[in-house]
């Protein structure tokens, strides 16, 4: 128990203790921990310069066994009477400080790991033929996207602009994206790396792995119809990636471990595993405060050890702050679906509002938050956080 007066049911009581950075008022950035309504400031209560950093990068480099040891650290502050006193002196509102990007992004890989995303995209752009790739139950797909542009949630996302063709014209024109979407994903970041020419296999994930995030990979799909042939995703994809301010550790998801859906054919065996290395993650979308989509993420194709395992079977490196995401996460319900273009049908049924408004695609103002849940070791939920944003107007180029 702790002595923070806190409801049961907090989403952020002590099984959960998330990392993030923020400013408190006057001071510069640093690492702390979230708990209720609250932030604990880490550098004043456990006194390690680790904590005084402005990203998290510095402690995720130093390993599972710092990771597990500052957590047990952490949770005696927060139940022991007597450090009391000093931890309220380092706990700050949530509503007076400013929450920062949590880490500095190394690398960022997006995968496209949910059987039900790729079907339900394959269904609508490959209409009189199979849905999935033929490599797509043999690997996890993925590209390298762009770590310079990923974003703290709250940052306003501008409308991007390129070519795109539209389907009564033979020319490509220029101008802002028309079919701006959304993608609910999670993400994983990094904590100890790897050199180059190694490999991290599926059963070293948790000492590689420090934490998950919320990720809404923002995505222009008229840009990136015209331009993913040949090499995939690009410009619309790079403009913008939006992350949680929250950073849950893999130590706070021990009840959340669950079982994998059944593979067909079986994977290869650097990618075969024991079967339990789903995670039970509940999902919610809304726009403009109204939920649209309840994605699990329990029902993923390939897990986050797999896509580890297959990013760096070719000997690439890895480094602490590295991000890979999941790729947008739905399930078998047409209300699971977690991007605009499935749940309109690629704008065809576009979704209605309470104020009577109709949705196929994001307009400007639209603000989008992805929140979600797991089951916490005492029984309850514990929280993910959410990434939010709104979509600015366009800048169009001038001159």
């Amino acid at each position: 128990m702790t002595w923070l007066d806190l409801p049961s049911d907090d989403l952020f009581g002590i099984d959960n203790l998330p990392y993030g950075v923020f400013s408190p008022p006057g001071r510069h950035p640093r690492v702390g921990v979230r708990v209720g309504e609250r932030v604990l400031d880490l550098a004043d209560v456990l006194a390690d310069p680790v904590f005084a950093e402005p990203t998290l990068n510095a402690f995720l480099a130093q390993g599972r066994g710092a990771w597990s040891a500052a957590r047990e650290r952490i949770r005696e502050v927060l139940t022991a009477e007597r450090h009391r006193a000093g931890a309220e002196a380092a706990l700050y509102r949530l509503d007076e400080v400013a929450l920062r990007l949590p880490f500095e992004v190394g690398d960022y890989v997006d995968f496209y790991a949910s059987e039900h995303h790729a079907s339900n995209l394959g269904r609508l752009f490959r209409p009189d033929s199979d849905p999935l790739p033929a490599n797509w139950k043999h690997l996890p797909i993925g590209y390298h996207g762009r770590s310079g542009t990923v974003v703290v949630s709250g940052t306003p996302v501008t409308r991007p602009c390129g070519q795109r063709r539209p389907p009564e014209s033979a020319a490509p024109v220029f101008g802002p994206s028309q079919r701006l979407d959304i993608e609910a994903e999670v993400g994983f970041v990094l904590g100890t790396g790897s050199p180059i020419g190694s490999r991290i296999g599926v059963g070293d994930f948790r000492d590689h792995v420090f934490g998950v995030c919320l990720v809404n990979d923002w995505s222009a799909r008229d840009l990136q119809a015209w331009e993913y042939v040949p090499l995939g995703p690009f410009l619309g994809k790079s403009f913008a990636t939006s992350v949680s301010p929250w950073i849950v550790p893999l130590d706070a998801l021990e009840a959340a471990w669950t079982g994998l859906p059944v593979r067909d054919p079986e994977p290869l065996p650097y990618l075969a595993d024991a079967g339990k290395d789903g995670l039970d993650l509940a999902l919610s979308v809304r726009l403009n405060g109204q939920e649209i989509s309840t994605p699990p993420f329990a029902a993923m194709y390939w897990s986050g050890a797999q896509m580890l395992a297959h990013m760096t079977v070719n000997g690439a490196a890895t480094r602490p702050g590295d991000l890979y995401a999941s790729g947008t996460v739905s399930g078998p319900a047409a209300s699971e679906a977690g991007s605009l273009i499935e749940l309109t049908h690629g704008g065809t049924r576009p979704l209605t509002l309470p104020d009577g408004s109709v949705r196929g695609f994001l307009e400007d103002g639209d603000v989008i938050t992805i929140s979600g849940t797991a089951p916490g070791r005492s029984g309850a939920r514990i929280g993910l956080g959410e990434v939010t944003g709104r979509i600015d107007p366009a800048r169009l180029p001038t001159g």
